[in-house]
């Protein structure tokens, strides 16, 4: 599966993401510069699209390009889009 083959170098994204996050808080809570504020919540968003752009690669790769059954692949295909859809909102 994806994310066990993909598990650190997801792991290590998630951790970057955090430190961004935890600086976020730190500009806020000390009232910092509010375009330095903005260049890091647009840092996090880009940082979380990365994320979930490698999530959904590999689950393209993995359940669907790869898997040799139709019927697997049409039922992986299915929440994905869900998935996709709710994110885009």
């Amino acid at each position: 599966m994806h994310t066990i083959r993909d598990k650190n170098k997801l792991l290590a994204r998630v951790r970057r993401i955090q430190g961004q996050t935890q600086a976020l808080e730190r500009q806020l809570s000390e009232e910092g510069d509010c375009v330095e504020i903005l260049q890091q919540i647009a840092a996090i968003r880009g940082a979380i699209n990365g994320l979930m752009g490698a999530v959904i690669e590999g689950h393209l790769v993995d359940h669907v390009i790869n898997e040799p059954d139709q019927a697997h692949r049409e039922a992986e295909l299915a929440p994905l889009l869900h998935v996709i859809k709710a994110y885009l909102k």
